[in-house]
């Protein structure tokens, strides 16, 4: 990142926030002009600082309410049972996000769904179903504290 000055971190920023913004409104917020800013984004795009870009959906009113992280552990820790695990997970669309961790299990989950019900159902017929799965632990979330991903430019 030492190759980002204030200009390009300044427009990153804005970026993370409002991923639609015009050209011409980016610009007058970091002080440039349009053809200049332009370019700076172009850059930012290529160089691969800017991912993609998506919409912001509520889960709430798509019927996704209640969002559960699951610890996993596998019966085995080979690279075969990894592979085979993480392929079955990448298939999963009720998996928002899967993360092989370091400690006491191997896997962290995340994912929306309904109700308690709508999750009992994806831990059965899903999860648990998965290749090498050994144990899990469900942790609903009550609480939404901070849930906006932006990350520090």
């Amino acid at each position: 990142m030492t190759d980002l000055d204030r200009l390009d971190r300044k427009i990153l920023a804005l970026l993370q926030e409002d991923g639609r913004i015009t050209t011409v409104d980016l610009a007058e917020r970091v002080g440039l002009s349009p053809t200049a800013t332009s370019e700076r984004t172009k850059r930012l795009l290529r160089d691969g600082y800017v991912t993609g870009f998506r919409a912001t959906l509520d889960p709430h009113r798509l019927g996704r309410g209640l969002l559960v992280f699951v610890e996993v552990s596998l019966d085995k820790t080979t690279p075969d049972v990894f592979e085979r695990f993480a392929a079955a997970i990448r298939r999963s669309p009720e998996v928002l996000e899967c993360h092989m961790v370091a400690g006491g299990f191997d896997y962290l989950i995340k994912t929306r769904v309904a109700d308690m019900a709508a999750y009992r159902r994806f831990l059965g017929d899903i999860l648990l179903s998965l290749p090498g799965v050994k144990e899990s632990r469900t942790y609903a979330v009550m609480e939404e504290v901070k849930s906006d991903g932006l990350l520090p430019v």
